[in-house]
């Protein structure tokens, strides 16, 4: 059978470390051209491209000059819509198409959850929002004409957190909700070409992840059915099977280890 994405061009935002790194490197091993997005780490994103240059380089067959660029970085603050408008330019720019967005930027500010006081700082509603909601559809916005031309994916990370009410603040777990939502309105708005959906993880072993304490960690392994908490790698395959998918829209999946059941 042959593989659909060789060959298809994706670009994975906030992704020179954890999920999103994971993502790249899933989406690589599929045969695809991948853009990094960075904000300020720029070495840390040009180590990537060049361990999946190396580790992938087995893959190219004779044929694949004719794809041109495999792997590429850009630097884009995804809290700044210009900057998202040029990070989409350059990829076509560069890579010359578009199939897959992985929409995979997002903030926090760890607060206590059950503290309405510690709840109610207004700087961090307003950036959560910008970062979680207004960004993917900025991103969105930018790729549309490219996903029409080749009926591709748009893929966002949401969380756990704007599915059940937990996570690192309420202005996370609302904004997250939000996201979902955003996912599930734009795939009314965008198909029949493009299909869009969203993976909502539980806590994840990132070096964000690890600012929660050993203690609550540890609670959301006992929590979970399966005893055990997801990897960046069962998320990133999870987009994977979303970006090779033509039959499914509109949907958020939930990689929790069942802990939410």
């Amino acid at each position: 059978m042959a593989n659909i994405l060789k060959g298809k061009v994706a670009l994975v935002t906030a992704s020179s470390a954890g999920l999103g790194a994971a993502a790249a490197r899933a989406l690589a091993s599929e045969g695809m051209r991948v853009v990094i997005n960075y904000s300020a780490n720029e070495q840390r994103a040009d180590d990537l491209v060049k361990s999946l240059a190396e580790e992938f380089s087995s893959m190219i067959q004779s044929d694949d000059e004719t794809w041109g660029l495999r792997f590429h970085s850009i630097q884009a603050d995804l809290g700044v819509r210009a900057d998202i408008t040029g990070l989409v330019y350059e990829t076509v720019e560069v890579m010359g198409r578009l199939d897959v967005v992985v929409s995979n930027g997002g903030w926090t500010r760890f607060s206590n959850f059950s503290d309405l006081e510690d709840g109610v700082e207004e700087a961090d509603w307003d950036r959560c929002f910008n970062m979680n909601v207004k960004s993917h559809l900025w991103l969105i916005h930018a790729a549309k004409k490219h996903l029409d031309e080749t009926e591709g994916a748009f893929i966002t990370t949401a969380s756990l957190a704007g599915v059940i009410p937990i996570g690192s603040s309420l202005a996370y777990a609302v904004t997250k909700a939000a996201q979902i939502h955003l996912v599930k309105s734009l795939a009314t708005i965008v198909g029949p070409k493009i299909r869009c959906n969203s993976v909502s993880p539980a806590v994840l072993l990132t070096d964000w992840g690890r600012k929660f304490s050993d203690e609550k960690l540890a609670a959301a392994k006992e929590k979970s059915k399966l005893k055990r908490l997801a990897t960046v790698e069962d998320v990133a395959n999870q987009i994977v099977l979303f970006a090779k998918s033509r039959s499914v829209t509109g949907t958020n999946a939930v990689i929790d280890c069942g802990s939410s059941l």
